[in-house]
């Protein structure tokens, strides 16, 4: 653990050293956020503010753990070269997330960015592709319920089960990515609380890993505190989503991802709810209603008076508190 956190730094001060010479590189390459017309009035300020800011984040974890387990990957030690499955699902839905970012500030489909069908579609062969190396490759299909002492198997199930994670948990931490330092605070609380629970079950290079990204994070947070200076986009928000998805499959204790991923999940939760019932309504009323004054739920606290910053700061105390109840469950 005394270990890892010394990564936590050392990824923590390359992100900030190159962070400022990246967003200039940003702004000369004019790759700034478009933001909804629909949305909350106060947000227009942030109109070409550089986003891509996952960059930030994945290409220092990307380095130092290749350099952390350059040995085991030459040789033949498989919970070494197990690390390559985060890291790699890390990379890949970073450069999904990238060109869906640089689809949208380019002016594809409207400004709208690649259509949310063909999005879904790659990240079900993605997903599938990782499920299935999770499976066959480091043969888990269990899942640990807290209460119980062994794990319960559940067989080729498993994969569908991997999969609906990685998914759910990518687009949960997409959806959350709305408010200056939202996204980034509530990643590094739910890859700190891994790392923990990755440490009481002994898997060291996970542990290494997890908070080699809190580190990163944190750094990013540097520059996207409010009022941001440089947005994660999507580059940064389905990679960390998926690859704390594939960690949470890794240790075993994926029931608990919900309770980690509290705030990420009730942020999911709104959008379908608003959506389902204004289908609902229009079909029945012949006008659409709505629950919430707009989703995802920051929204709406948005919307009634908080402020960003009141938001931010209140739904991590709820996203920290909900990191330790998982840990908290972990133990049980």
């Amino acid at each position: 653990m005394g270990f890892a956190l010394i990564l936590a730094s050392i990824s923590f001060l390359m992100v900030v050293f190159w962070g400022r010479p990246y967003i200039a590189l940003l702004r000369r390459w004019k790759i700034g956020k478009r933001i909804r017309v629909d949305g909350p009035h106060g947000h227009f300020v942030k109109m070409g503010t550089p986003t891509m800011g996952g960059v930030l984040i994945t290409v220092p974890v990307l380095l130092i753990t290749l350099a952390l387990n350059v040995y085991n990957l030459i040789g033949q030690t498989v919970i070494g070269k197990s690390i390559l499955v985060p890291l790699g699902v890390m990379v890949i839905y970073a450069v999904l997330g990238a060109i869906d970012d640089l689809a949208g500030v380019r002016g594809v489909r409207g400004g709208e960015a690649l259509s949310a069908g063909l999005k879904m579609r790659v990240e079900l062969l993605l997903t599938f592709t990782v499920a299935l190396v999770l499976y066959l490759g480091m043969k888990l299909h269990s899942v640990a319920v807290p209460g119980l002492a062994e794990k319960i198997d559940i067989g080729l199930f498993y994969i569908p089960v991997a999969m609906f994670v990685v998914i759910g948990s990518a687009n949960a931490a997409n959806l959350t990515d709305g408010l200056d330092g939202l996204a980034g605070i509530l990643m590094a609380s739910a890859f700190a609380a891994y790392g923990v629970i990755a440490e009481l079950q002994g898997q060291i290079y996970l542990v290494r890993f997890c908070f080699t990204v809190v580190g990163a994070s944190f750094a990013f947070l540097w520059y996207n505190a409010h009022p941001a200076e440089l947005f994660m986009g999507d580059t940064g928000s389905l990679a960390l989503g998926a690859t704390l998805g594939v960690v949470a499959l890794m240790t075993g204790q994926w029931l608990i991802l919900p309770v980690v991923m509290l705030v990420p999940v009730a942020e999911t939760l709104s959008v379908i709810i608003q959506v389902s019932y204004f289908k609902y309504t229009k079909r029945k009323y012949g006008e659409g209603r709505r629950i919430f004054k707009m989703t995802p739920l920051h929204h709406h606290f948005e919307l009634l008076g908080w402020s960003e910053t009141q938001v931010v700061q209140r739904f991590w105390l709820v996203g920290l508190l909900a990191a330790m109840a998982g840990v908290a469950l972990a133990l049980v």
